[in-house]
């Protein structure tokens, strides 16, 4: 009675809700009991329900033992609100299941909820198509392309012995620089095919709607973060609010966290936990978003895969709002600090801190729009896994990350194009410059003119140099004058030539002493009487 795993796709929690309830129906013990001097044939309390249900729903894979016995209690009301049970009047819809001996029965037939049938997959096109080195446009290339040659004429032949022979013409072709818009659209088209084969799927259809996804959400959590990973907004507005922070910092680094200007009384700890449960339970969607629902849900059937579902959680995490994304790691931060740290007070009296946060904040993290019979349950198990592995789940995938860059670095490289190639037909004509065969001592009287020139624009780069001062110039003049000596003399014919690079320096005037014409000839110093009355 364990059931068959859901895996990842569409419309997995209607798969879940039917199979639940087949399971249900099948394996739930049923007898005849007496109430009111009436005997009700295959008929169950309702306390019997509860421990049969919680005990199957532990059992089985798809949700796990992490399912308490209220969240029990509260599938078997929505059993009773959607007339999979009634009680043995046959009421339904509007009565409460109790816990206790109340009398419940089947129905002759439990309503199953219909699969939507998709149509059959012709194409991707849920997945917009990531550009290619052909989509942008053309530059045309100058005639004469400079070369730096790095080897000599020897290494070179022996390097491309293989293409001496005939070479097709061939076109160089540049590209223009990708536009910001590009490179988004490029990390939004590679971010869902990864997507898609971690999951495993044909198609994203039914479990995500890319027309939904910013691509600049995506760029901006890779990028836009800090030392630890966390995302930084560009907007404080966008942000928690100031006392929400200072009270999860509180919780997070116990006692360590606590503003001494803070007062300390018995009970402290829980009303600041108290303060952070309020203000994420008010707020109007979950941090997964509705739109990503589905998404999330079809990974809870990769559970059993622990490296390939941290993986897809990364992934799916990199199409939240900044916003939201932040705000996500750093409950999940605060939830796996609290439930590892052994000096804070207990912040429940009957249940351990690690069910407490996640029955606190499970229905705050994942959560549908339109109410879903098992979105308790699913929340529950997802939120486990990303406390257990809290460390990686919100991390940017290294792989996907490399792929994207080394597609972009591929668009802005400069490729040759031979000529009868595939993509001849889709250029346009503008003008490009051809790759011929060249003979050796073409080559080699290339090789020497390049050299020469570029040995040439480097010692006018010393002349021109205005920031280099005087004593530096001259000092790369005479180690340039030792290394190349011909190209200097023919640079520098004469002394004169050489002088005029350096400008003449004013001559400084000495100062002159000046002697103060005596009338008298200078006399030694005699001392004078002084008298005194």
């Amino acid at each position: 009675m364990d059931g068959k795993m859901i895996g990842p796709g569409p419309y997995r929690a209607t798969k879940l809700w039917n199979e639940t309830i087949r399971l249900f129906r099948g394996g739930m013990p049923v007898r005849r009991h007496w109430a009111h001097f009436r005997s009700y044939d295959h008929s169950f309390t309702g306390a019997e329900a509860v421990d049969f249900l919680h005990e199957l729903l532990r059992q089985n894979q798809n949700f796990g033992p992490e399912v308490t016995r209220y969240q029990t209690l509260q599938l078997l009301r929505k059993f009773l609100k959607n007339h999979v049970i009634e009680d043995v009047k046959g009421r339904f819809g509007k009565e409460d299941f109790e816990d206790n001996g109340h009398l419940y029965r089947f129905p002759p037939q439990s309503p199953l909820k219909p699969v939507p049938v998709r149509p059959p997959i012709r194409d991707r096109s849920s997945v917009p198509r990531i550009p290619r080195w052909d989509d942008y446009e053309e530059i045309s290339v100058l005639e004469k392309i400079p070369m730096k040659p790095l080897m000599n004429s020897e290494s070179w032949n022996k390097r491309h012995s293989i293409a001496i022979g005939e070479v097709p013409e061939c076109r160089l072709i540049r590209r223009r620089e990708l536009s910001p818009k590009h490179v988004d659209q490029i990390w939004k088209s590679m971010t869902l095919t990864h997507l898609q084969t971690v999951l495993g799927l044909q198609s994203l259809d039914g479990v995500l709607d890319a027309k939904l996804l910013s691509p600049k959400h995506i760029v901006h959590n890779v990028f836009g973060v800090n030392k630890q990973g966390i995302v930084v907004l560009k907007s404080k507005a966008e942000d928690l609010p100031h006392w929400v922070l200072s009270a999860m910092k509180c919780l997070a680094n116990w006692p360590n966290g606590n503003d001494a200007r803070q007062p300390m009384y018995p009970g402290f700890e829980r009303d600041v936990f108290r303060t952070v449960a309020e203000h994420f339970q008010r707020l109007k969607e979950p941090l997964l978003t509705f739109h990503l629902y589905e998404i999330f849900v079809s990974i809870l059937g990769l559970l059993q895969r622990q490296s390939v579902a941290v993986e897809a959680l990364q992934v799916c995490c990199l199409l939240l709002p900044p916003a939201n994304r932040r705000k996500l790691q750093l409950l999940m931060r605060l939830m796996a600090k609290v439930c590892a740290n052994p000096s804070l007070p207990p912040l429940n009296d009957t249940i351990g801190a690690r069910t407490l946060m996640v029955q606190t904040f499970s229905r705050c993290i994942l959560g549908s729009a339109d109410e879903v019979d098992l979105d308790e349950l699913l929340a529950t198990k997802l939120v486990t896994f990303m406390i257990d592995n809290h460390d990686s789940v919100l991390k940017v995938p290294s792989n996907l990350r490399k792929s994207v860059e080394e597609h972009l670095s591929h668009l802005r490289r400069v490729q040759i194009k031979y000529a009868g190639a595939d993509t001849d037909t889709s250029m346009v004509s503008p003008p490009h410059s051809f790759c011929r065969q060249i003979s050796r001592e073409e080559f080699e009287q290339q090789r020497v003119s390049g050299s020469e020139g570029a040995i040439v624009e480097l010692l006018e780069n010393i002349i021109q140099d205005k920031n280099m001062s005087i004593k530096d110039k001259k000092k790369k003049l005479k180690q340039f004058q030792r290394s190349h000596p011909d190209i200097y003399r023919r640079r520098f014919p004469t002394t004169e030539s050489e002088e005029a690079v350096f400008p003449e320096r004013p001559q400084r005037l000495k100062p002159q002493l000046m002697f103060l014409t005596l009338k008298k000839p200078f006399q030694p110093f005699q001392r004078s009487w002084s008298f005194r009355a």
